[in-house]
């Protein structure tokens, strides 16, 4: 810790506590203390820490090759965008890193098959309000929040931001200049809110009646985390384009845009391209991940488990009447409180649990698809002690005047 703080720049704000090694939903520190992550490496460590199958196959491949450049094939990107396509329901794919450079090949994706269609100025995206979708640039400048973009100004232009789940600002700002639209089914660093079923329709039929893209960021609520494949297939219509990432290698970087025939034969060789992106290791990992969600019965689990939580949270809400509302689906949940999250984090940690807040008082839960009916119990006897125990920061008067009953029917939705 001491030789982060002398040599690593000054990007995230981290406690003083060391990690070194994890098993399961359990991380341990240096101290060989004991934590139930149920934030699972923001939605990484889908499958917990050294899963017996991943581990094994990270010591297969990396015994035979590791890296193999893109100008040639490997046995396990051919297999895993096949698999891709059938959890989709979309046609190619694109390897890549990571979430941000996931949502930068997307755009510029739904901008050059708008350019190959001979659309003379059609180059505006749409995002939402409250929207994350990375930190490069492309992915920044549709990324709402002022306090991540202000400071990198000026920005990629012909952005246009759209209020959440507004069907009429939607219907006001789309027209023939917008190339793409994109949505993350389900807001995670906005605060765990759900794009209305209305909204992602409404927003499938103007993409279509303008030619331009749907795009579903899935980085943080796809490849199981809801309890489906991806939350899109909860609404009525297909995106033309998904970006995933987070999950899918079981920890090691990968992403991937998956899109329509249509969009993706915009791509030529030389337009876009990617060194590490579809690596033997990760993509043999990633083949193994999918893979052991659909033997072992996950998606399953997700919906069971994430039930039993919602469940739980309810009660809690119904107890601690600054707990205003609890929201999201499967194992993807947010926990919306009166008063700033902060303290109750770092309450948490103190009693073994980690957590995070997002949107200043949103506690965001993505524990492991590998979570047991136990550990769930064991997370809301532990968080209701972090509940009890944590001195209340100050709260709002009128957000905080909202009562129990309130509370609980948000919870229930």
């Amino acid at each position: 810790m001491r030789l982060a703080g002398r040599y690593l720049m000054n990007t995230y704000r981290r406690p003083a506590l060391l990690f070194v090694r994890g098993r399961g939903c359990y991380l341990y520190d240096h101290r060989g203390r004991k934590y139930l992550d149920f934030l699972g490496g923001l939605a990484v460590n889908a499958l917990g820490y050294s899963h017996p199958r991943l581990t094994r196959v990270i010591r297969r491949e990396a015994a035979r090759a590791v890296h193999v450049s893109n100008l040639f094939h490997n046995s396990y990107q051919g297999p895993l965008a096949r698999k891709l396509a059938e959890w989709s329901g979309l046609e190619r794919v694109f390897f890549c890193n990571s979430g941000t450079e996931a949502v930068e090949g997307a755009i510029k994706l739904a901008r050059l098959a708008a350019h190959k269609r001979g659309t003379e100025g059609k180059a505006r995206v749409l995002a939402l309000e409250n929207s994350f979708h990375g930190r490069t640039f492309g992915a920044l400048s549709i990324t709402y929040p002022a306090k991540y973009r202000e400071p990198f100004a000026p920005l990629v232009p012909g952005i246009e931001f759209v209020r959440f789940n507004d069907i009429a600002d939607l219907e006001a700002k789309f027209d023939d200049s917008v190339c793409a639209i994109v949505i993350e089914p389900i807001q995670g660093e906005g605060g765990i809110y759900p794009v209305s079923a209305a909204f992602w329709t409404r927003a499938r039929e103007l993409a279509s009646h303008y030619d331009a893209a749907l795009i579903a960021d899935e980085i943080q609520s796809g490849l199981g985390r809801t309890g489906r494949p991806f939350a899109y297939q909860r609404y009525t219509g297909l995106p033309d384009i998904v970006v995933i990432a987070k999950p899918l290698a079981g920890g090691l970087p990968l992403g991937a845009v998956v899109a329509r025939e249509s969009f993706a034969e915009s791509f030529s060789p030389g337009l876009h391209g990617s060194t590490f992106g579809g690596g033997p290791l990760a993509c043999a990992v990633a083949l193994e991940f999918l893979s052991t969600i659909e033997d072992d019965n996950l998606l399953e689990n997700v919906r069971e488990r994430g039930s039993q939580l919602r469940s739980e949270l309810a009660r809690l809400a119904g107890d601690f009447d600054f707990i205003r509302e609890v929201r999201g689906e499967g194992l993807i949940l947010g926990i919306e409180l009166a008063v700033e999250g902060k303290a109750y984090v770092e309450g948490a940690l103190r009693e073994g649990l980690i957590i995070n807040c997002t949107h200043e008082r949103v506690l965001r839960l993505l524990p492991p698809f590998i979570v047991t009916e136990r550990q769930v119990d064991e997370f809301t006897e532990r968080f209701r002690q972090v509940l009890k125990k944590t001195k209340r920061p100050h709260a709002v008067a009128a957000e905080f005047a909202e009562k129990k009953d309130r509370n609980a029917l948000a919870a229930s939705r």
